[in-house]
């Protein structure tokens, strides 16, 4: 029996715009010169505020929205010091990224990463080994993100998980089976408004319900004086671990292909420019904000067991059942902006990195456009199965995806732009050592030394690239950069 109305109403004209920018981007699909450029990355005719928007909300997610506030309801400050590692996310991406990769990859005509890392690298190993990187990860990242989604309109409508899972499965394939990449973008920027929105509502609210912020500190320290401190409730946020965890989500999210692909698609250095200022400014309120509430929380609402009930318990108890409504729309723009992004990133990865390059070449636009809609619509039905047995630890996963994502690509993207001395050599041979030192240390290993498990492989990655391009050197030549770099 569904029950709150009154919250999912907000929640329900929610998804109906979402759904009317899916028909409206499906028409600019439909006249675009090319359907590839347009379906998988918006015709690179992004603005300012909406790649800002864009690449905040990819890299907001059920962990961020969910999971990230839940662990700071048990861990206290401590994890929203180690939160706002996340601040340089989108500063970092465009930055080192910035004009030089979009002027290749406009060259290159590049659509995906890996047209880049292709072209660059003139290496199928290096392409094959990018692809079954991506599905690997990020297959695993999407069901966090599916089942983050279901779990949210479980708590809120009394459904079944299974009739949840359902409704959050049936409304991101629609619009984005429908719209391709434009649809993501546009309602990217919809949601990232949403969150900005929804964060600043919930964080007043919660101080308001707490009795003020010195009221709320009181109550902390009487319970725990160590959830006020940067070390954690249980003294296992150190200095180095907090530190090396900036690696994760600051610098490394430079070689995530989720991010990367952004970076393709803006229109020109104006709205690359303004992009970074609104993102970094997007971006440092809601980490902020909703690891703060998370903390914040604890004595609003005492006894919460599991943590990622916390946000929407905590929507319900402080707020208006309308306006909890439409704050909640927050969590759930940020699951459905993931898991829409990382869904378009994977079709593309099989259809143009796979199909279009090594078994239908010549296939026509209007064969590509059919192969694109079944290869989504299938990658989402597989991960929704994937979701109906729904694994703990949601956060952990998406963490887990991150840090195998940045282990692989980070090097080769970085030295690709920048050392012409990189070959395919020292690019197969990081990506390899990346993909499996990361997976030996999160499975065998994990926090070696009191790192976050990315840094060493991140660091072997390197020494990889530096060491197996120097060896080879005079077997691949040196590569020629564009006029103009």
């Amino acid at each position: 029996m569904i029950t709150n109305w009154n919250v999912i109403i907000p929640l329900l004209l929610f998804l109906i715009i979402i759904f009317f920018i899916g028909f409206w981007s499906n028409k600019k699909v439909r006249s675009a010169d090319s359907f590839v450029q347009d379906y998988f990355l918006g015709g690179r005719q992004l603005g300012g505020f909406v790649l800002a928007m864009t690449m905040m909300a990819t890299y907001g997610s059920a962990s961020s929205f969910i999971g990230g506030p839940g662990v700071a309801y048990t861990k206290g400050l401590g994890w929203v010091l180690l939160s706002m590692a996340q601040l340089a996310a989108g500063y970092f991406v465009l930055m080192v990224l910035g004009k030089k990769f979009a002027i290749m990859a406009r060259h290159y005509k590049a659509v995906t990463l890996i047209d880049f890392l292709k072209q660059r690298y003139n290496s199928h190993g290096v392409v094959i080994l990018s692809a079954i990187s991506i599905i690997v990860f990020l297959f695993s990242a999407m069901a966090a993100q599916w089942v983050g989604g279901a779990r949210l309109i479980e708590s809120l409508t009394g459904l079944s998980y299974t009739g949840a899972l359902f409704i959050f499965a049936v409304s991101v394939l629609c619009y984005v089976i429908i719209g391709g990449f434009r649809a993501v973008a546009l309602t990217d920027a919809v949601q990232g408004s949403v969150m900005f929105i929804g964060t600043l509502v919930l964080l007043i609210a919660t101080i308001i319900a707490g009795g003020g912020v010195p009221a709320i500190m009181n109550d902390l320290i009487a319970e725990n004086p160590a959830l006020v401190t940067p070390f954690g409730a249980e003294g296992d946020l150190t200095p180095l671990y907090v530190s090396s965890f900036w690696i994760l989500v600051g610098v490394g999210v430079v070689g995530l292909p989720q991010m990367t692909v952004r970076a393709m698609s803006y229109k020109d250095s104006k709205s690359m420019h303004r992009a970074i200022i609104v993102g970094t400014i997007v971006v440092g309120t809601i980490m902020l904000g909703m690891h703060l509430i998370g903390v914040l929380a604890r004595p609003v609402i005492p006894g919460v067991e599991i943590g990622d009930m916390v946000m929407p318990t905590l929507a319900l108890k402080v707020l208006p059942p309308a306006v909890a409504g439409i704050v909640l729309a927050a969590p759930m723009a940020a699951i459905m902006s993931t898991v829409d992004s990382l869904l378009i990133l994977v079709g593309s990865t099989v259809v143009k990195d796979i199909y279009l390059s090594y078994i239908k070449p010549q296939a026509s636009e209007s064969h590509v456009k059919k192969v694109s809609f079944w290869t989504t619509s299938i990658i989402g039905i597989a991960v929704v199965l994937f979701a109906l047995s729904p694994p703990d630890l949601l956060i952990w996963l998406n963490l887990f995806s991150f840090g195998g994502l940045e282990s692989v690509f980070i090097w080769p993207v970085v030295f690709g732009l920048y050392w012409t001395g990189g070959n395919k050599y020292g690019a197969m041979g990081s990506m390899v050592i990346g993909m499996g030192s990361f997976i030996f240390f999160d499975r065998l290993y994990p926090n070696p030394l009191g790192m976050h498990t990315v840094v060493l492989p991140i660091l072997f990655s390197l020494l990889s690239y530096i060491g197996l391009s120097l060896l080879t050197a005079k077997q691949s030549g040196r590569w020629e950069p564009l006029k103009g770099e």
